[in-house]
């Protein structure tokens, strides 16, 4: 049967495979050098290869399961092969070392398309993913209704369609679907996605599972119609979607005159039972219309048939109006079922279902969530809780493999590159929809997105190696990373601020226009920091510094430069010494300035960074990574509402007066950041009184000191008892543990595999902008990215973790850090 169904390929196909491999003992994959390998590859002859330059035992699981993948391939006539290289043998496939984490498919010694070689996780994903390849036309991939609806409106009065939903290009369900598009491509149309919100549309609300549905458009004549939908209830494995297809080929309802012991249809050799509707002369075309609306309700469940009494040779009992047989030789059973429902019923409850989930079947003893206490990860806890939330993603553009380069080149773009499987991924989505509504109508910028669990070819051309990465890119300029906070009002101020910068300023007039607002009078909202570099027209060096760092800051904050023969006129103004930077504080309505002699750009950067940080700020969910990075104790004024004006007047008199350089002063309001109370009731067993000063050394030691209650939060106050907490002459009211908080299980360790990651990579200098970072790329075939991945330490990265869960989850995680506040 597999052979016949093969005709679809005129030419064979080669599939090959580049990795460095150790040598296997195993007999059932043949050996050849690279000359004997492509001296045996024949037109109409399919082959699948991996060469091999040298002993690698880190690869063995997936030499493992290319070796479990042998057998089924050879099944569709495509052969295995191990290719081994050899020095007197030259091949372009045992070349590059970027060549060798890759998998190559051929049709003769024609290559057609790369793989990641970690796409072909396992067996599965190695046969889902050549099938896919060689099914090109047989399985139409879509991401939208309307596409899926377009197929259907071709089809009708034409050809079914086998419509199929898989969480994952690679998944067994996957592998399952191309398997049965392998044999039945050239009799029904197979259509594809991995859109939980193209399955929702069509009326399921079970999204966990994969599904297969069967859309009969061959007898639909009127366009205007739709094509009725039967839905597969099986699990999605190749056995049981054969099954349901072969009793989607039997007829609807049939007509018998015999004794129902002795009936057989296909049904019976499928495993499902049969269902004789009882009729009589008299009541011929009721029973028959009743016995047809059965017969699509019991699709794929069980057979349908009309009992002719008045023709019959043997006796039914006189009452009995449904005969049910179960299986073939089982005696059958003579029931007296008024209602459709009561047939319905009682067939369901009775099926013999030979296959159940996956997860039900699966003799692994999974973890018990209690003692996990829930979800580890909350992100994961809240996208499953809101897994059926129907997002509007028709509102960005879906890209695939085939769209991807033509997309981001013929219009400014940006990407949202996630991961399907991933909680943050599909946390993240939520906001870049949401995104996405506030700048309908509005914006010029085209919002798009790409699943890299489907597409990991394209992700991996673009530097993709975490999830979410969102990318802008804009025509004649590389590509640029966003880095910031990933929610909505954040990732809106990145893409409200892609005006090239460092802004040119051609003349002092301008220049006030620029320092006043006036210039960028819409950008406000966004950026309330307008930065200016002041140069003299000789500064060459100076300001290419500033150029590159003004570049690394886009996104983040408007800079502009200056450098004409009459920057005295501002220098002296603002009184600057050039070079030197002015930074225009909207709010404040005031310019400062700052020399920036012999500053390099990295430099320049964390200047310009640091000047944007409040000086006496709220602090947030959102912001307290920011200040946690400066490393310094928090002296933190908790409060049930605003705060006291004398006590903020307090402050600030001692942060201009320089006595509070070694802490980081804020205030937390509980009002509007309600997990400050876990924080304070982890410091005290009871919730204090407030409002209340506290001193936290989160780096170094761990305690807590707080501000006595019965003293009055002044200047003098404050600053005497800071001068005994300094002294060590004030007892801390608790001390944070040492240790971390650890995940219960070793594969929750997220921020251990971020360490790895890093570890294999060079640091970079640059620090990271306060909300979000440009970090400018090559351009590089089709818009590869080249970028090094930045190495960040370990609180860094605690951080950014931290940062991450909670934009989305913000009281649950904030529990997790309160040891480190």
């Amino acid at each position: 049967m597999m052979s016949s169904s093969f005709n679809i390929f005129s030419v064979g196909i080669s599939f090959v495979m580049v990795c460095i491999f150790y040598k296997s003992s195993v007999d059932s994959l043949p050996e050849l050098s690279p000359q004997k390998y492509f001296s045996t590859l024949q037109s109409g002859k399919a082959s699948l290869a991996y060469f091999c330059q040298a002993d690698s035992p880190s690869t063995s699981i997936f030499l493992e399961e290319l070796n479990k993948a042998v057998k089924p391939l050879q099944d569709y006539g495509i052969s295995v092969a191990k290719v081994n290289c050899v020095k007197e043998e030259a091949s372009r496939y045992c070349g590059k070392e970027k060549d060798l984490m890759k998998a190559y498919l051929f049709r003769g010694n024609i290559l057609l398309r790369e793989f990641p070689t970690d796409t072909l996780f396992d067996v599965n994903a190695i046969i889902a993913h050549v099938l896919f390849a060689l099914l090109f036309n047989e399985v139409k991939y879509v991401t939208t209704l309307e596409r899926l609806q377009n197929i259907e409106d071709t089809l009708k009065g034409k050809a079914n369609i086998a419509f199929a939903y898989v969480r994952a290009i690679g998944t067994p369900e996957h592998r399952a679907v191309m398997e049965a598009a392998f044999v039945y491509g050239t009799t029904y149309q197979f259509v594809l996605t991995t859109e939980i919100a193209l399955l929702g549309s069509i009326g399921t609300e079970d999204i966990e599972y994969a599904h297969l549905y069967f859309f009969h458009c061959k007898p639909v004549l009127d366009l205007t119609q739709q094509c009725r939908r039967t839905l597969m209830e099986q699990p999605l494995t190749t056995l049981n979607i054969y099954r349901f297809i072969k009793s989607m080929e039997a007829p609807l309802l049939t007509e018998v005159a015999e004794d129902p012991q002795q009936v057989s249809t296909v049904h019976l050799q499928l495993g499902l039972p049969l269902v004789f509707i009882v009729s009589q002369q008299a009541t011929y075309e009721a029973d028959r219309r009743t016995a047809e609306w059965i017969g699509w309700r019991l699709l794929g469940k069980a057979g349908v048939l009309l009992l002719l009494r008045d023709s019959l040779e043997v006796d039914i009992p006189q009452q009995a109006n449904v005969v049910f047989k179960r299986e073939e030789g089982m005696p059958v059973e003579y029931l007296v079922l008024h209602d459709i429902d009561l047939v319905i019923s009682h067939v369901e409850n009775n099926m013999y279902t030979e296959e159940v989930r996956e997860d039900e079947d699966n003799d692994i003893e999974e973890p018990d969530m209690d003692t996990l206490g829930i979800q580890d990860d909350e992100v994961a806890e809240t996208v499953y809780r809101d897994r059926k939330r129907q997002l509007p993603l028709e509102l960005t553009v879906e890209l695939t493999e085939e769209t991807f380069n033509a997309t981001v080149t013929a219009s400014d773009s940006i990407v949202l590159f996630y991961a399907g499987w991933q909680a943050v991924s599909m946390a993240f989505l939520q906001s870049y929809i949401d995104l996405a509504i506030k700048l309908k109508g509005t914006s010029t910028m085209l919002l798009a997105r790409i699943n890299c669990a489907d597409w990991s070819d394209v992700c991996t051309k673009q530097n993709v190696t975490e999830f979410p990465v969102v990318k802008m890119y804009k025509e004649g300029e590389n590509p640029v990373s966003y880095a910031g906070m990933l929610g909505t009002e954040d990732l809106l101020r990145f893409i409200q601020l892609r005006i090239s910068c460092p802004v040119n300023i051609t003349s002092v007039q301008e220049a006030e226009e620029y320092l006043s607002g006036e210039l960028y009078k819409d950008l406000i909202s966004y950026s309330s920091v307008s930065v200016l570099g002041l140069f003299s027209p000789t500064m060459t060096t100076a300001k290419e510094d500033f150029t590159e760092a003004g570049k690394y800051l886009k996104g983040c904050v408007i800079t502009g430069i200056y450098s004409e023969e009459d920057v005295s006129i501002l220098s002296n103004k603002y009184t600057a010494t050039l070079p030197a930077l002015l930074l225009a504080r909207h709010k404040e309505d005031k310019v400062e300035s700052l020399p920036l002699a012999n500053t390099h750009a990295q430099d320049i950067v964390q200047i310009i960074t640091n000047s944007l940080l409040e000086t006496f700020p709220e602090i947030t969910v959102e912001n307290l990574p920011t200040y946690l990075r400066l490393q310094k104790p928090l002296l933190v004024l908790f409060s049930d509402g605003s705060i006291n004006p004398q006590y903020k007047k307090a402050m600030l008199t001692l942060i201009k007066e320089k006595h509070l350089d070694s802490l980081t002063p804020c205030w937390l309001n509980l009002k509007t950041t309600p997990v400050g109370r876990g924080v304070l009731q982890m410091y005290f067993d009871v919730l204090p009184p407030l409002p209340l000063l506290v001193v936290v050394n989160l780096h170094s030691g761990g305690q807590v000191f707080a501000f006595p209650s019965d003293q009055a939060i002044t200047e003098q106050n404050l600053l005497l008892w800071l001068k005994k907490v300094e002294a060590g002459l004030e007892s801390p009211i608790t001390i944070l543990p040492a240790q971390e908080w650890k995940p219960p299980l070793p594969a929750y360790n997220f921020l251990h595999m971020m360490d790895a990651a890093a570890s294999q990579h060079s640091s970079r200098k640059s620090p990271e902008c306060v909300k979000e970072t440009d970090v400018q790329e090559n351009d590089k075939e089709q818009h590869e990215d080249k970028s090094a991945i930045k190495k960040e330490p370990t609180e860094t990265l605690r951080i950014k973790h931290w940062n991450r869960s909670n934009v989305f989850k913000a009281e649950k995680s904030f529990r997790h850090d309160n040891e480190e506040l």
